[in-house]
């Protein structure tokens, strides 16, 4: 069934000069539009502190599409000059007054509305508030009023639960539509589909037949410019508790009753909660953390993070982390969940590695079969070649009885075209329907935060800095023992199985 085009709404961006405006919002709504999936009652209204008027924010949203124009000649087309008639703008400071009262003369009473806060995470509980203040959140005459909000949601779980505390005092949970870019990617959507829909995956989905899981988000760049930001945030902060979690989540939930938006939340909840807290001295031996040093990365010479620009000479803050996780239900009793995510690694690779169970080798004892057989594999790869591929043995041709491992491959950018996608197209339609699947809630929040809040207690104690590792290579070497001490091993980075046929 064809997805219904949105209902009248006006997307009020607070940040709207900032990048995540210019080179995500902006392009997936063109996208909704060429789509047809959002129509001419779609309205953009601006918030920024730079002074200006309307036609400020269009063209500076001008000077991007003609840039990127040059790589992806359809971004600036009929679907950009429609929609840049429909974009307004207005400056002020979004700790005053007087910008929400100016937003509530160029909405209306009657105009449904979606505030996205664009912003640093210290003003998301200022905005919520004053929204709430000058009414601007009320539905009671019949329109909807939604405020989404990026992440990084909360520092520790302290923090998470102020901030929900904060934002719930003043609205709804179904008004609140936090954002976690991942659960755009078509992949991850994909993960209920293709465990639900498929009797052969689900039925496999469990202790009995899976040995562990992988999930990685490696990326190639370092911190470059962001020095000061990553500083007081590092990866577990930045990456894990959002991004990995939410993957977590999808692979291990429970069926749901339905695809309703509050019955699949339900489940991804249960499981957050279920993340085994470590005492402290559980985690000292559950999670290493590294920062890479200084050495060659994409061919130039990469200083090491300590000698960047805005971070202290003796950070202590962590690049790279790896973790090993229990969920403690019956499905998933005694397997266990290896996250590790980083900065100027190998390869950028955002993958889940499903590892099955081995055969039992004495089936092939009277054969040639001399070395130990290597287990099935799932790889659901998230980006940038989003798609799964199944590992499986095979016999090799010849009269002998041997086997070689070969892949079953399915690239979403051989079947669909994907590649002009932001990733954001889906939340922002379903920001717009009221549809909240994607979006986590307060309580998976906060979970998440519990889990990982005994390894940002540790460290934060540990006088110890993270373990070096060079550019360019997996992470540290304490991240291999992490794993090796079960007798596992990584999957390698930046390997994409090629297809049988080629």
């Amino acid at each position: 069934m064809d997805a219904a085009p949105t209902p009248p709404v006006t997307l009020v961006i607070f940040g709207a000069t900032g990048d995540l405006t210019r080179r995500l919002l902006v392009p997936a709504i063109i996208n909704l539009t060429r789509s047809r999936l959002v129509g001419d009652d779609l309205h953009i209204l601006g918030i920024g502190i730079e002074p200006g008027d309307d036609e400020f924010l269009r063209g500076r949203l001008d000077q991007f599409l003609n840039h990127l124009s040059g790589e992806e000649p359809t971004v600036k087309d009929e679907a950009w000059e429609s929609l840049r008639r429909r974009i307004s703008y207005t400056s002020g400071d979004f700790t005053k007054d007087d910008i929400f009262v100016e937003i509530g003369k160029r909405l209306g009473p009657h105009a449904n509305a979606a505030f996205y806060l664009a912003v640093p995470p210290s003003f998301f509980g200022t905005i919520v508030e004053k929204l709430a203040v000058h009414g601007l959140t009320d539905e009671s005459n019949g329109t909807f009023r939604r405020v989404a909000i990026e992440k990084p949601f909360g520092t520790d779980l302290a923090s998470a639960q102020a901030l929900n505390a904060q934002i719930l005092a003043q609205i709804g949970e179904g008004q609140v539509y936090r954002l976690d870019h991942f659960l755009g990617k078509e992949t991850v959507q994909n993960l209920m589909t293709a465990r639900f829909a498929n009797m052969m995956i689900e039925s496999l989905w469990n202790s009995r037949y899976i040995d562990h899981v992988q999930i990685t988000a490696a990326e190639i760049v370092d911190v470059g410019s962001r020095g000061k930001f990553y500083d007081a945030t590092g990866a577990l902060r930045d990456m894990v508790p959002n991004h990995l979690f939410q993957l977590l989540a999808m692979i291990a939930m429970e069926p749901p009753n339905s695809f309703d938006a509050e019955a699949i939340r339900n489940e991804k909840s249960k499981v957050l909660k279920a993340l085994r807290i470590y005492t402290p001295e559980e985690a000292k031996t559950h999670g290493v953390r590294g920062a890479y040093g200084a050495g060659p990365l994409n061919g130039a010479a990469l200083p090491a993070y300590r000698d960047t620009k805005d971070v202290s000479p003796d950070s202590r803050t962590e690049t790279f982390v790896a973790l090993k996780l229990y969920a403690d239900t019956w499905r998933w009793a005694g397997v266990p969940f290896y996250l590790r995510t980083g900065k100027a690694l190998t390869a950028r690779d955002t993958e889940i590695v499903i590892t099955f169970q081995p055969v039992p080798f004495a089936q092939f004892r009277e054969t040639d079969v001399k070395r130990r057989l290597p287990p099935n594999r799932l790889v659901i790869q998230v980006q940038p070649d989003e798609g799964l591929s199944m590992e499986i043995s095979i016999k090799s041709p010849g009269l002998s009885v041997d086997t070689v491992p070969v892949s079953l491959d399915f690239r979403y950018a051989d079947k669909f075209d994907i590649a002009k996608t932001t990733g954001y197209e889906s939340l922002l339609y379903d920001l717009f329907i009221g549809d909240q699947t994607l979006f986590q809630r307060a309580d998976g929040i906060e979970a998440g935060w519990a889990a990982v809040q005994p390894f940002l207690d540790i460290w934060a104690t540990d006088q110890s800095v993270p373990d070096a590792y060079a550019p360019g290579s997996m992470g540290p070497a304490s991240a291999d023992e992490l794993i090796q001490r079960d007798r596992r091993q990584w999957h390698e980075l930046g390997v994409v199985l090629h297809r049988n046929d080629k």
